[in-house]
């Protein structure tokens, strides 16, 4: 059957795109396809509000059927943090037969050549894009983010992010030329003439073990990555988080069989409850690229034991932000307070430990104590989540009970600052919503170091005193050193401070935002301009994106001719 969309179709309508991600890559300036407004949908074939909340209901209690290789059973179960039970049921896969169906597409998808790969991969971000109001109610209810934010960061951002990869992988894969004409003079004698052809070959399968969290933003940069690549990808869920990943395999099967190729180059691992698939998949010979979002210990494992496979992780670390002084002090308090309390902490980006001088800290408003600093801050997030309403937009749901339990635990760990309280959710009476927590601890107190060393995943954090700033950017140093940091923000108005922190982010390769007082956070990066990790401390091995995300999905494969 011949190709409903072909190539010289697909590079007409996506090459603008592509070069304008290529340019935006290169200046690092702010640019994005994607609107972030959910008003902005609902023309060109875009689903828009009513359509998307249709779509997605119309889910609700059905089979996904994906159509792919080697289906033997149906599994599902998923239920949402907000309390409803999705009934959507999943193919799970025989790999021993849909291993084999993925990898013998991959010869024509390799033949193709980059621009063609990259072109394809657009055109799937563009069909999720229309879809992503629908995708928002798929996040919203695998992850527990309130609407608004399961909106902009599961849609625009993740897809922007996607985007991004397809840059990155097609950038350096045509940085070798596709052939050269190579003579070499030999004096008097004829030179001597090859002909060099020089071709991208993908390393295998590739494998996207997703999260809870973030389904989409932290699984569509392996993804899109390894498939513009040349790669088969095999995307294996979170079992709470798999409706939105399925979501995509099923539009990036349709473009494939649209555009020629085989549909089986992206595929669904979904699996039975308990059966824990990870590991196995993991480990096959035929997987040759991880990408792994999640806990720092099976990340780890990972690394240490997918010996066959090109390994990617994001795990955990102990983020940081060190309060030295300041000149906008309201500002201040009002961004930490966002950081704190977005999404109920639930981010790998979320400030955990906030460093503070025993003897305080400098501001506009004069000189600030360590316990009026600390108690400053609890006042700005008490008031921004006073509102019922305006806090279940900002915390969502609790997205699995081992938060709530580190959440309840935490107040035993010192003198509480802000106690956590319970928020109802007038929609969604089954939602756990809670307000973050504040503990104030003594970093001189070895007993505290337990609990300011470890990371506590969700709406925690610690106020530290310590004794000076230098003692902070110490702490500072050892804490990403040892545990490794997403981000790092640091409020200071000393040139000399803000110096010998810059140092220590460099030499330990960790994120530095300084003095945010606006409306850009801490735990927000934005693609294409932001790198979200370094791959240089603990807590990733990865950025993404930049080059080294992208250029050993592949390897150059050189055939020479003479004459």
């Amino acid at each position: 059957m011949a190709a409903e969309l072909t190539a010289p179709e697909l590079i007409a309508k996506h090459r603008p795109t592509l070069d304008q991600a290529l340019e935006a890559i290169r200046t690092r300036a702010y640019w994005s396809p994607h609107p972030e407004h959910p008003k902005a949908y609902g023309e060109h074939g875009s689903l828009d509000a009513a359509a998307g909340k249709a779509a997605f209901d119309a889910l609700l209690g059905t089979r996904l059927d994906l159509g792919q290789a080697g289906t033997d059973d149906w599994v599902g179960g998923e239920i949402s943090p907000y309390g409803i039970e999705l009934g959507v049921s999943y193919p799970h896969a025989d790999l021993d037969v849909l291993l084999p169906a993925m990898k013998a597409g991959q010869p024509a998808w390799r033949d193709v050549g980059a621009e063609v790969r990259a072109v394809v991969c657009l055109e799937i971000l563009k069909r999720i894009s229309d879809r992503t109001h629908e995708f928002a109610h798929a996040v919203m209810h695998t992850s527990g983010q309130a609407f608004l934010m399961a909106f902009q960061a599961g849609g625009p951002h993740a897809q922007d992010r996607g985007l991004e990869a397809v840059a990155y992988a097609y950038a350096e894969q045509v940085r070798t030329p596709e052939s050269a004409e190579w003579s070499k003079p030999q004096g008097k004698r004829d030179p001597l003439v090859l002909t060099k052809n020089f071709t991208p070959v993908p390393r295998g399968i590739g494998l996207v073990i997703g999260c809870n969290t973030f389904p989409t933003w932290n699984g569509y940069p392996g993804l899109f990555a390894s498939l513009a690549t040349g790669n088969a990808v095999l995307v294996k869920p979170h079992p709470r988080a798999v409706l939105p990943l399925a979501l995509t395999v099923r539009i990036a099967r349709e473009v494939l069989t649209e555009a020629g190729f085989a549909a089986d180059l992206v595929a669904l691992a979904a699996e039975r409850p308990g059966e824990g698939i990870a590991k196995a998949l993991a480990t096959r010979p035929e997987i040759r690229i991880i990408d792994y979002t999640g806990s720092t210990s099976f990340g780890d494992w990972l690394e240490a034991n997918a010996r066959q496979a090109q390994v990617y992780t994001e795990k955990a670390g102990v983020n940081t932000v060190i309060v030295h002084s300041t000149d906008d002090y309201k500002g201040m308090l009002s961004n930490l307070a966002f950081s704190l309390s977005l999404y109920s902490g639930q981010m790998c980006t979320t400030p955990q430990n906030l460093l503070i001088p025993r003897e305080g800290i400098l501001t506009d408003q004069g000189p600030k104590t360590f316990d009026e600093v600390t108690a400053d801050i609890a006042r700005a997030v008490d008031g921004l989540l006073g509102d019922d309403a305006r806090a279940n937009a900002l915390l969502g749901a609790i997205v699995n009970p081992d938060v709530k339990a580190r959440l309840e635990a935490a107040a035993g760990l010192g003198e509480v600052a802000l106690a956590s309280r319970e928020i109802s959710n007038p929609e969604f009476p089954g939602a756990v919503v809670r307000t973050p927590v504040i503990v104030k601890l003594d970093g001189a107190k070895p007993d505290a170091e337990a609990a300011y060393m470890s990371e506590c995943f969700g709406p925690v954090s610690f106020a530290v005193a310590l004794d000076s700033v230098t003692d902070a950017v110490e702490l500072l140093r050892r804490t990403v050193r040892e545990k490794g940091a997403m981000t790092v923000g640091a409020y200071t108005t000393d040139s000399e401070v803000e110096r010998a922190i810059e140092e220590v982010c460099l030499e330990e390769a960790a994120q530095l935002s300084f003095n945010l007082t606006g409306g850009v956070f801490v735990n927000q990066t934005a693609a294409f301009s932001d790198f979200h990790g370094s791959g240089g401390n603990p807590a990733a091995n990865a950025a993404l994106c930049d080059g080294a995300f992208v250029a050993n999905r592949f390897r150059v494969v050189e055939v020479r001719h003479q004459g």
